[in-house]
Parts: C-alpha cells; structure tokens; sequence
C-alpha cells in the first residue's frame, strides 16, 4: 500500500495551486476569492473542485500524488484551479464542466485541456461503499447506499430482476 504524501509535498501542491489562482488573476486583470486546498480525496480521482453552500475548495488524493507527483502537479492542478477560474468567472450558469470556457482556462495556463490520465492506480486505497439488505419474494440483494439512500428519500424504488416484486428493506 503507498503512503499519502507528507506535509512537505502537500505545501508544494498548495503553492503550485495558488501559482495557478496568480496566473488568472494576471490573465484575466481581476482578483478570485480564496479557495480552500484539502488533501482528503480517495480513490480513483486525484483532484475535485467542490462547492458547499459558500466554501470553495479544491480536493486531492494524497495517495495518488505520492504515486505521481510530478504528474499530478502540471497536470491535476491547473485542472482543478481551472474549475475554480471558471466558476468564478461565468458562476456555473450553462457552463459544462469540461466545455471551451474550461478548456481555455487550460490553454492560458499552457497545461492540456484533456480531461482523465491513464495511470497504474495498484496499491492506492479505494473507498468501497457500503451495501444494505433488501429482499424480495425470492431472495436477499445487497443494494448500494447510493439507491438506498434514494429509497430513504421516495425518490427511487427498485423491483427484482427475477420475480419483479418490490424490493423491501431488511436492514
């Protein structure tokens, strides 16, 4: 299993990330508001620019970092502070997440506008998700929290495949 990178990587992560956010404000002659830079991502994605409610932050995945540093620096980071530029400047209206406004942002910032990497990710920790019990007239399922939660919710119901009857929690 590889280790998250340590304290020192992280802090060059964090000022290549602010480069980025100085390369826009000189690119496009205004100033961005403060972006949070978290190290608590898992799994298969190394980077996810998040809102929540009025907190802007941008996540990375400290085990796929330490697998691909250098990597993960030129190109992971401009592509998440471009995600960032990019809501600041159009505010997520109609923008696609990957669209010209985005792709832009990338060519100023001379890194490439592709959007996913093809590397190795053995021995990088992945996040299972939990599984609940339901049943139906003729076995138990195992559903993810994904549809249970939308169970909870009355925004979602799903029948056997088997006998068609309706899925029921067990617990």
């Amino acid at each position: 299993m590889i280790a998250p990178i340590g304290k020192q990587q992280q802090q060059r992560v964090r000022q290549e990330t602010a480069f980025f956010v100085q390369r826009a404000r000189e690119l496009y002659g205004r100033k961005f508001s403060n972006v949070d830079v978290d190290f608590d991502l898992c799994g298969t994605t190394a980077g996810m620019y998040k809102i929540v409610g009025h907190r802007r932050r941008i996540r990375y995945n400290p085990w796929i970092f330490a697998k691909y540093f250098e990597e993960n620096l030129s190109g992971t980071v401009p592509h998440e502070v471009a995600h960032f530029i990019v809501d600041e400047l159009y505010h997520r209206g109609s923008i696609k997440p990957h669209g010209e406004e985005w792709q832009e942002v990338m060519l100023q910032f001379n890194a490439d506008p592709g959007v996913t990497f093809n590397l190795d990710l053995s021995g990088i920790p992945r996040r299972r998700q939990r599984t609940h019990r339901y049943r139906c007239h003729c076995r138990v399922h195992h559903v993810s929290s994904t549809r249970h939660n939308r169970v909870a919710r009355g925004t979602g119901s799903y029948n056997c495949c088997a006998c068609n009857s309706k899925l029921l929690y067990v617990g």
